[in-house]
């Protein structure tokens, strides 16, 4: 009768793995973390220009869009991080696409920005919403057929007034 050898739990390292397991690794997560840091700093100039972040430092940003105006008193006339940061992120959006003044709001919250600071930002850019509801019907007909009337209810649903849904399909028609 055949017995069954017992099996080891751990079993013992071969010498030779030992060997290389000391041996000094190349530091591989400096490049991992170092190259998109340094990708990121050379792809934006101007996240490095003293001007430019001084313009968004500086309070001097024109009267917001919407109905409700964010007033600032001598106190207030300084901006948090968080706000300077959603004010930039809000500004990178609307250069790269089109969004209603709800839907820019919900992006910067989905970033994980607080809906004060994203609507801080949001009202700060002075963003020409019939503008944005022209450019967002123009990119919805570049890629897809839509009525006039299901264009309008688009846009609508995407968060722009009635008005500004209109004029953006009259636009954009």
């Amino acid at each position: 009768m055949n017995t069954p050898t017992p099996v080891e739990p751990f079993p013992t390292a071969d010498p030779s793995c030992l060997a290389a397991a000391d041996a000094p690794r190349k530091q591989k997560w400096v490049w991992l973390v170092g190259a998109p840091v340094v990708a990121l700093a050379l792809a934006a100039p101007v996240w490095g220009c003293a001007s430019a972040a001084a313009d968004v430092a500086r309070l001097d940003i024109a009267a917001p869009v919407s109905t409700r105006a964010v007033e600032f008193s001598p106190a207030k006339r300084d901006i948090t991080a968080s706000q300077r940061n959603a004010i930039q992120s809000a500004q990178q959006y609307l250069d790269f696409s089109a969004f209603s003044r709800s839907g820019l709001i919900h992006q910067l919250e989905y970033d994980e920005f607080s809906t004060a600071d994203a609507t801080f930002a949001v009202d700060s850019l002075n963003a020409d919403w019939n503008e944005q509801a022209a450019k967002s019907a123009k990119q919805y007909l570049e890629f897809s057929s839509f009525s006039r009337s299901g264009l309008i209810d688009q846009l609508v649903y995407d968060g722009f007034t009635r008005a500004q849904a209109e004029y953006g399909a009259n636009a954009s028609y």
